[in-house]
């Protein structure tokens, strides 16, 4: 229970950027910043040097990983190749609407931050339909594979979310693919969705590259 409440909290404060990207900190520093000892805390930072988000530095301690656009077109080229087809697949057997609620549930949030402009609410609900998705494709080792990915893209996401306009267009296009599940038309769930990670990655990349810049 230590080591997972270590994990937790620790991804959480990278996730969100509370430890930003070039974070560095010994592993006692870490283990007094969560109040635990230093065991539980080490095998936490080996799972997460194991998902890509942190390094682990002889003598050094821990260093966050830096946002670097190659890494993040690297991350949505491997999405667009995996999540259209898994949602295809879904598509194809007809999902109930049991399965279909969790979606729903998460467009409707998006909806309703979008309404408020609350971005961190809209980012926390963007994820929830995608991680919702890949629980209802039904293959594990997929699902695992692309919600590390997914982590790994969220702090940049955060980042470049407040760099950019509202996002409506995203909003709807999360709709679209729903009501193309919902008919269960595997060709229109693919298109969509390859289309909606290929404008996401082009609109990240911009703004990250304006955000690098803003940093020199």
């Amino acid at each position: 229970m230590r080591v997972q409440d270590a994990y937790d909290r620790l991804k959480a404060e990278i996730r969100a950027n509370v430890l930003p990207p070039g974070f560095q900190a010994t592993e006692p520093e870490i283990a007094q910043r969560l109040e635990m000892s230093r065991t539980p805390v080490r095998e936490a930072l080996i799972r997460l040097e194991a998902e890509g988000l942190i390094t682990l530095v002889p003598r050094r301690g821990v260093c966050v990983k830096p946002i670097r656009p190659d890494d993040m077109r690297e991350i949505y080229d491997v999405l667009t190749a995996l999540e259209p087809d898994a949602a295809a697949r879904l598509a194809a057997r007809g999902p109930s609407e049991a399965e279909l609620a969790p979606l729903e549930r998460a467009t409707q949030q998006m909806e309703e931050a979008l309404l408020r402009e609350d971005l961190d609410g809209w980012a926390r609900a963007d994820d929830a339909f995608h991680l919702a998705l890949l629980d209802a494709q039904g293959n594990g080792r997929l699902a695992r594979i692309v919600a590390t990915l997914l982590d790994q893209a969220h702090r940049a996401r955060i980042v470049t979310l407040r760099l950019r306009q509202l996002p409506d267009r995203s909003t709807r296009e999360h709709r679209d693919i729903l009501s193309a599940l919902r008919r269960g038309d595997a060709e229109a769930t693919r298109r969509l969705f390859r289309a909606h990670r290929m404008r996401a990655a082009d609109e990240l990349m911009k703004c990250l590259e304006t955000y690098q810049l803003s940093q020199l």
